[in-house]
């Protein structure tokens, strides 16, 4: 049975340490975004690694900590406008509604987005049912 969920709810990002942050529900999405910051490439050892920061200085949420992933992709995401880019993109695991998943984010700065975490369809496809006309109906 799938869980009915708002157009906003808590999450928790375990990988990351973050727990109850807001993420934007957008059926309209087809991929799960979040706010990074001074994203890069990076070689450690003679391998590759993605590194980057997670948030900006005011979102409360914030730590300054640069996250480090050996294991990750780059994707073509096509915006809201139409236009096609590349993005970084890593798998990691979210706690929503009492159960852990496993998702996939492309980085991006969002800044100019009143929520830091955009969950798509991807994410969302057989697990949830969206209600538009309520937000926060689960708990971590």
């Amino acid at each position: 049975m799938k869980k009915i969920i708002g157009r906003v709810e808590k999450v928790h990002l375990i990988d990351f340490d973050i727990a109850e942050i807001d993420a934007k529900v957008d059926t309209g999405a087809y991929t799960s975004s979040i706010h990074c910051k001074k994203v890069q490439e990076t070689s450690i050892d003679g391998v590759r690694h993605l590194k980057f920061i997670l948030l900006d200085k005011k979102h409360n949420h914030f730590s300054g900590k640069t996250f480090v992933f050996k294991d990750y992709f780059v994707r073509e995401v096509k915006s809201s406008n139409g236009i096609v880019s590349k993005r970084f993109s890593v798998k990691t695991k979210v706690k929503m509604a009492n159960k852990t998943y496993k998702i996939e984010f492309t980085l991006n700065n969002r800044s100019s987005m009143k929520y830091p975490i955009l969950l798509g369809r991807k994410f969302l496809n057989k697990k949830f049912l969206v209600d538009t006309s309520v937000s926060y109906q689960t708990q971590p």
